[in-house]
């Protein structure tokens, strides 16, 4: 049976947390489970590699993904809480799960990620590269070269280090899936650096689906809408935290159990003819390229 479409939800709760964000502080908590959705074996006995898979849209992915019958890698900075729920979550599906806590700027981090994931699990299947950051300024001008770099180091170049770091490890028919943004098409007047990396991504996926298409390595992207997410109370006024997501045609934000179904897609055999693309949960915004 297809699940009811959800209802615009109320205003959430006025709340604020310091960078990078925790679920076990939100308010409400954010959905990532998909009761609704049967795992049908499409990823047994694969291995994924998720960065940013500790809390939000990866979390959810991660969670899918066993219940598909992968094993999963979370790569995270420094929310060991969130991560230690979400290996629970995974392991309650029945694979296993690995939690990998550093820097995805550092190069030196990303290639000992993948190593720890090799070793633990003999292979590699899927790479998500997800782990992003965002800093809202009112105008450029506020934007430091500090806070510049730093967002391009997570959010872009992080998928340089790892894609280079898993390549190797990655046979035909293996899948990378990078997670853009709406933001990269109808773009973001205060969150100039962030949206400048998601627009980035969008190149970056196509191009690289073209260079690995001969290997047999498909590259895709996701580009969620408003998602209710550790980063939004992490970083924007109380006062928008209450009303985001409001000003898309479905006049709410999206849980990230409403996206994550996305990534299973992209990971699967399902998706085999499928390269260079970019998928669009964004609550019924409309989109160019």
């Amino acid at each position: 049976m297809a699940q009811k479409q959800q209802k615009p939800q109320k205003q959430r709760p006025k709340q604020k947390q310091r960078p990078p964000g925790s679920e076990v502080e939100m308010t409400p908590r954010p959905r990532s489970e998909a009761r609704a959705h049967r795992g049908s074996g499409q990823l047994d006995g694969c291995v994924a590699l998720i960065t940013g898979g500790d809390s939000g849209i990866g979390r959810s992915v991660a969670v899918l993904f066993a219940r598909e019958g992968a094993n999963v890698a979370i790569v995270y900075l420094n929310e060991h809480d969130d991560a230690k729920e979400t290996k629970q979550m995974v392991q309650e599906e029945g694979t296993r799960c690995i939690t990998i806590a550093g820097d995805v700027g550092d190069e030196r981090f990303c290639k000992k990620a993948v190593e720890k994931t090799i070793k633990e699990f003999g292979h590699l299947d899927v790479l998500v590269n997800n782990a992003a950051e965002q800093h809202p300024q009112k105008s450029i001008d506020k934007i430091s070269s500090g806070q510049l770099e730093r967002t391009f180091r997570t959010n872009i170049f992080s998928m340089f280090y790892m894609t280079k770091a898993a390549l190797p490890h990655l046979k035909p028919g293996t899948a990378i899936i990078n997670t853009t943004s709406v933001t990269a098409y109808r773009g973001s007047p205060k969150l100039l650096d962030y949206s400048a990396t998601k627009g980035a991504i969008v190149a970056f996926t196509r191009s690289l689906a073209h260079s690995l298409v001969d290997q047999g390595i498909r590259v895709n992207a996701v580009a969620p809408g408003p998602i209710w997410t550790p980063l939004i109370p992490s970083t924007f006024p109380a006062e928008e935290v209450a009303k985001f997501g409001s000003d898309v045609p479905m006049a709410r934000a999206g849980e990230p159990e409403e996206v994550a179904p996305c990534y299973v897609f992209l990971a699967s055999d399902d998706a085999s003819y499928i390269t260079g693309q970019v998928l669009h949960p964004n609550g019924g915004e409309i989109v160019n390229g």
